[in-house]
């Protein structure tokens, strides 16, 4: 080392600058040596100070701890200062070296510090060997101590130096180490073994020092470790541990060692040998943290390397009993270290078998609650992982949860487990919720399944909302498609453990199905509401799949499919149909509209050909051939099934679905295929075309209708071909294919349709085959071949099946109607196209069920109504002509009981009847039908009301819209009938016979067509083959005291008294006689017989009294009867008939009339009765003022707003006031002049005419016939 020269003393003030030199000798070293940074520290001073004897320790540790700063923070200057001569360097580490007492860790950590920011070789060397030469010279191992420490600190710094400590040139080292081992001195123990750590850390080292632990070191270490009580040495050891089971060699050594010892202990033999499972096991019932952690480690990894070979050793060592018990440590550490120990013993079956998870699972359960509450997601995800892999290899015969608190709280858990935001944790609580719905977990009574759904539901809805926030964060740009990929692979998967979450939740459902003791929960009160029940347990699976599982993975499908999903997805759907059996018909429609079909095909073709995803095919065709039976079985459109329908179908798709894998286009193909189809192939054709009927019954229609077509009509003509006939589902699918997609393509050929008749003539019943589809109404009625034969069958199908409110349909009056239901409409426009189904239809009235001919009924009436320019009247009367012939000479004795629909026939006919307003001749074949009507009618009693009301109704239709020679020919032809004549005096006789009788209706038209026949008779002074009796006393009676609710009925018989008066009694037909004995009439009634005076004014009373109730039919035939009453009267007595006429009430009921409303004088029925009284020149009723006052009115009217009655009505009374002069004054008759010119019949031209013939409450009336 350079020495300065002596010429350059110390200068003032340099002391304070440097506190670390050698005042007496630093003016003698070189510069060079001078750390020119704070602390000005001269290396050379440093030499000289370390050595001196004299200098205290005080001294040496501030000088070492300067040293050590400046090395610290100016690493570079200080190394440089050292590294500038080799001999200097080396003899300040050798100085370093011989330090020893109380400053020798201090000079330990300044050598390592320097030697390793040195990375000089040489010098590294050289430390080396002194501590060789150290450990070789000391006496005894407690002097060693430091160079060991110092050899532990610098290979832990230094990693390579520990292949050069193994090499040959030191290779007695581990000699000295093994002395030191065995030392009495815990302090040189942990030296030794912290060096042995740092030694095995090294791959290679490890590798050469094998043989030495195998042989010599390792039952000394076990035994170390056994006996080892400072902290300084359990730490070594365990850190040397750590080391060693890095290595399976090491691992294996030990693990047989402790397996030697534990079998000599257990055979009483000599001790000698140690066992890491029982001095882990000491080292965990520590109360001390850090040891019970690194205990765990160990433990965890001798595991790693294989759980199968040695477990047991520590399953036999009560291991688990007390990792279960660090379960409720407060030290994070501690608990996942025993997670992640628990989670490897537990592939040990010895782990279950000695009932360890029995012991530990409201361990395991607490700390899972505990750790949700804290923020370490790592300790979240490896509690649950435990979780899930004790619920997964639990044995099924070993009862987990010994009580339903302890399973009500692992529920709970779980739930908020799945509901954590971070999806990490939520998939681990996925993954163990689904292992936790397992029927040996649940079934200790009661079975909570309230909290199941609670649980269910929390994890599908996070489920949902993961997915949600994974598609409202879709990635822009190409750069981002990658992890737009990652999202739905992560997506993908953790839906996946969702629904096999949910689909075990499923089969626990269907496994609880066999057990009575799991359908309820017996501690639930009686009055309670049933929630924590199977059935509500299984009409949830049912709602959670409909509303959350199928939108996921719908919504999922949109982007990926993965099979092993839909796989379990689809045996969800199949699962479910077992759950809710009560459901699965409705279950199965809605999925079929859904097009489940058409997803399941396309799944089975993409993923399935060949021999690929076996368990996906059988997945689907399980799906398919219950959805397929379910469909089959509903009671919609069709028939269902019989029992062995159902079992020849279910054999034909157990062994066609597996073997269709094949796309739509194939598919179609293949069934198109008319070469010679063997057994297998032609099993797939009907499954196919099964499919394809399903689907589109449902309205998912994924395949060509055309081309669909074309495919089942090659279908049919190869079974034709070939002989042989298809099963009866199989060839309805093909009927209601083929009328599905006649729209859209031409009609069929002859041969198939031949093809098709001969088919459904071999079947027995046609319902068998029929599907309710307006299409396939068309289908058979498009055809003459199909509709001759099975024509009046398939429409009688048609009405049976329909649904829709016909009793609202025909409520509903002609104007303003609503739109028809589409089945209906198409109807229609089919009977539009081709009137001859109307003869179908009539049969059908007449020969179906009631309820059907009743809908078949209001659809013709409903039809007749719309298609007013449709003429189908003779059509119907000649095919109702032949029925009707028919019924009476196989039923002419008792022809109401021949058919239940006869009635209904009647009511069409009459209706047909009132769609013609003008006036027809009857031809031949109306005459027949009148004569077989008369007929029918007197055959008839007066309680066959359903009868006689439609043919009353015909009856009187016929004498009323014809022309006046027809109307003479019919009322001949009825007139000829005694038997009618005879009918219709019983039925009037009921009038009085019974108290508001439910046959008004019926008395009615009796009486109405009385007067007709009357009318009739008299005018055309026809020849009467029986009389009718009528008891006048009765007639009159009625009109004085009408039953309430009757005025048709009144009216009608006003029309038949006004007729007897217009005859004055003296009809050929109808003979009035008296009731009972009569007394002796009055000189002055004489002359007004068959009336008396005292009759004629009660009358009078009872038509003013009629007339009050404003009801305008009534009041036409109250002033028609009493115009009637008064030319009787006139003609026999007129003071009596002005006496009559002028009876001051009569003003109180004009002036009552007319009030009834503004303009009310221009009624017609109160214009005749003005009329009448001018006639009759009653001043006292109507004065010549007040008929002035009508007149100005009337002069103030617009006259073309008028119908035609009231301007016939009001010619009459102004031609009957000019005929009498009433009015003197000139102007009055100038205004008279003007309304008479307005009154031309061409000022209602504008006006539409009445309808004269109307149906009121089943009664059919003419107007004309009540008027006038």
């Amino acid at each position: 080392m350079a020495v300065r020269p002596a010429a350059d003393p110390p200068r003032p003030g340099r002391r304070e600058e440097a506190v670390l030199l050698l005042e007496r000798a630093h003016y003698r070293h070189d510069p060079r040596w001078l750390l020119q940074v704070s602390p000005r520290l001269c290396l050379a001073c440093a030499l000289e100070l370390l050595p001196g004897p004299g200098l205290s320790v005080v001294r040496k540790k501030h000088v070492l701890s300067c040293f050590r700063d400046a090395l610290v923070r100016h690493t570079s200057l200080v190394t440089q200062l050292v590294a500038q001569d080799q001999r200097v360097c080396n003899h300040f580490i050798s100085m370093l070296f011989v330090e020893d007492g109380s400053v020798t860790d201090l000079c330990i950590e300044v050598l390592v510090h320097l030697t390793t920011q040195l990375k000089l070789e040489r010098t590294i060397h050289c430390l080396l060997d002194e501590c060789y030469k150290e450990l070789c010279n000391m006496p005894s191992m407690r002097g060693s101590l430091a160079t060991l420490t110092l050899l532990g600190k610098l290979v832990d710094a230094i990693p390579a130096l520990a292949d050069e400590l193994v090499v040959m040139e030191h290779g007695n080292l581990t000699e000295h180490l093994l002395r030191g081992l065995v030392y009495p001195n815990e302090g040189v123990q942990a030296s030794v073994c912290y060096l042995y750590g740092k030694l095995y850390s090294s791959p290679k080292a490890a590798e050469i020092l094998s043989g030495h632990f195998r042989e010599k070191l390792c039952p000394l270490f076990l035994s170390t470790l056994d006996g080892a009580q400072t902290k300084e040495l359990q730490i070594n050891c365990l850190g040397l541990l750590r080391q060693l089971l890095k290595y399976d060699l090491f691992v294996s050594v030990i693990m047989n060692k402790s397996a030697l010892a534990e079998s000599a202990e257990s055979t009483a033999g000599p001790p000698g040998e140690t066992s890491l499972p029982l001095v882990l096991k000491k080292l965990l019932l520590s109360r001390d943290e850090t040891l019970q952690v690194a205990s765990a480690h160990c433990i965890t990894a001798v595991l790693v390397h294989s759980p199968v070979k040695h477990a047991s050793a520590f399953i036999h060592a009560d291991i688990p009993e007390f990792l279960f018990e660090h379960l409720s440590s407060s030290s994070e550490v501690l608990i996942w270290s025993s997670y992640s120990c628990l989670i490897l013993l537990v592939e040990e079956p010895l782990f279950f078998s000695k009932c360890h998870t029995v012991y530990g699972i409201e361990a395991v359960v607490r700390s899972l609650q505990g750790s949700l509450k804290m923020n370490n997601t790592e300790l979240h995800k490896q509690g649950l992982l435990l979780f899930a892999e004790i619920l997964t290899r639990q044995p099924e015969e070993i009862k987990l949860f010994t009580s339903s608190a302890i399973c009500r709280d692992a529920g709970r858990a779980l739930q908020e487990a799945v509901s954590s935001p971070v999806l990490e944790v939520a998939a681990e609580a996925v993954k163990a919720t689904s292992a936790f719905l397992r029927k040996d977990h649940q079934s200790t009574p009661p079975v909570q399944y309230r909290e199941l759904r609670a649980l269910l539901e929390a994890m599908l809805n996070r489920c949902a909302e993961f997915s949600q926030i994974l598609l409202n964060r879709r990635p822009l740009g190409h750069a981002s498609s990658r992890d737009s990929e990652k999202a739905i692979l992560r997506r993908g998967k953790f839906l996946l453990s969702t629904l096999e979450g949910f689909r075990n939740a499923c089969r626990l459902a269907v496994e609880f199905q066999s057990e009575p003791s799991a359908q309820e929960n017996p501690f639930t009160a009686p009055s309670a509401e049933k929630e924590d029940t199977l059935e509500a347990f299984s009409e949830f699976l049912l709602s959670a799949c409909d509303s959350l599982c199928i939108p996921m993975v719908m919504r999922h499908l949109e982007q990926a499919t993965h099979p092993d999903l839909m796989e379990v997805f689809l045996s969800i759907l199949h699962s479910l149909f077992v759950i809710v059996p009560h459901m699965k018909e409705k279950f199965s429609k809605k999925l079929a509209a859904s097009s489940f079909i058409q997803l399941t095909l396309e799944l089975k073709a993409r993923f399935c050909s060949g021999l690929s995803h076996s368990a996906l095919n059988q997945v689907c065709s399980s799906f398919l051939f219950y959805i397929c039976l379910n469909l089959l079985s509903v009671p919609g459109k069709t028939e269902p099934p019989s029992q062995e329908e159902l079992s020849e179908v279910s054999e034909l798709l157990q062994h066609g679905l597996p073997q269709i894998t094949s796309r739509s286009p194939e598919s179609l193909a293949f069934l198109s295929d008319r070469q010679y189809v063997e057994g297998a192939a032609r099993q797939r054709q009907c499954c196919i075309l099964l499919l394809f009927y399903l689907a589109y019954i449902h309205e998912d229609r994924f395949v060509s209708e055309a081309e669909l077509s074309v495919a089942v009509q090659s279908f049919l003509l190869s079974l034709q071909d070939e002989g042989e006939c298809p099963p009866v589902v199989v060839f309805r699918a093909s009927i209601y294919l083929l009328a599905i997609c006649q729209d859209k393509d031409s009609a069929l050929d002859e041969a198939v349709v031949n093809a098709i008749r001969k088919f459904l003539e071999g079947i027995p019943d046609l319902r068998l085959v029929y599907t309710h589809h307006p299409l396939l109404l068309k289908f058979f009625l498009s055809y003459p071949e199909l509709m001759s034969r099975f024509g009046h069958h398939v429409l009688e199908l048609w009405f049976s099946w329909e649904d829709c409110s016909y009793e609202e349909l025909d409520d509903v009056p002609s104007a303003g109607q609503p739109t028809l239901p589409t089945s209906l409409a198409a109807l229609f426009q089919m009977l539009r196209s081709s009137p001859s189904i109307l003869l179908i239809l009539l049969d059908l009235i007449y020969s179906s069920p009631v309820d059907t001919a009743r809908k078949v009924l209001i659809t013709l009436r409903t039809f007749l109504r719309r298609n007013e320019d449709v003429q189908v009247g003779g059509l119907i009367q000649g095919h109702f002509l032949l029925i009707l012939q028919h019924l009476l000479v196989e039923h002419g004795a008792s022809p109401s009981g021949a058919s239940r629909n006869l009635p209904l026939l009647l009511s069409l006919l009459s209706l047909v009847q009132l769609r013609n307003e003008s006036e027809q001749e009857l031809d031949s074949m109306a005459m027949k039908l009148l004569h077989q009507v008369s007929t029918l009618c007197g055959k008839c009693s007066p309680t066959d009301m359903d009868i006689l009301q439609p043919s009353f109704n015909f009856l009187y239709w016929s004498l009323h819209r014809t022309t006046p020679s027809s109307q003479k020919r019919a009322a001949a032809v009825l007139l000829s009938s005694t038997a009618l004549i005879q009918l219709l005096e019983k039925v009037l006789a009921l009038t009085w016979a019974e108290a508001d009788s439910p046959r008004t209706a019926l008395l009615c038209s009796a009486w109405l067509l009385t007067a007709s026949f009357s009318a009739q008779q008299h005018n055309g002074n026809l020849q009467v083959h029986q009389t009718l009796s009528v008891e006048l006393d009765q007639v009159l009676k009625a009109l004085r005291f009408p039953k309430k609710k009757t005025a048709l009925l009144s009216a009608a018989i006003l029309c038949f008294l006004r007729t007897a008066l217009q005859q004055s009694f003296s009809s050929a037909l109808v003979a009035l006689v008296p009731s009972g004995a009569q007394p002796l009439p009055a000189p002055e009634d004489t002359v007004l017989a068959p009336l008396g005076t005292s009759q004629v004014l009660s009358l009078v009373i009872g038509l003013q009294n009629l007339l009050v109730q404003k009801d305008p039919l009534l009041s036409h035939a109250c002033v028609g009867c009493l115009e009637a009453l008064l030319d009787y009267l006139h003609a026999r007595s007129p003071d009596i008939a002005l006496h009559v006429a002028s009876q001051p009430w009569n003003r109180f009921l004009l002036f009552t009339l007319l009030d009834a409303g503004e303009n009310s004088f221009l009624r017609p029925e109160i214009l005749r009765l003005m009329t009448l009284f001018v006639r009759y020149q009653s001043s006292s009723i109507l004065s010549h003022e007040e008929v002035g006052h009508i007149l100005q009115g009337v002069s103030l009217t617009d006259l073309s707003t008028l119908s035609n009655t009231t301007i016939q009505a009001l010619r009459s009374f102004f031609l009957q006031v000019q005929s009498l002069g009433l009015l003197a004054d000139h102007s009055m008759a100038q205004t008279l002049q003007a309304s008479l010119e307005g009154l031309s019949p061409s000022v209602s031209l504008g006006q539409p005419p009445l309808q004269d013939m109307l149906c009121l409450g089943g009664v059919v009336v003419s107007l004309s016939h009540i008027r006038d």
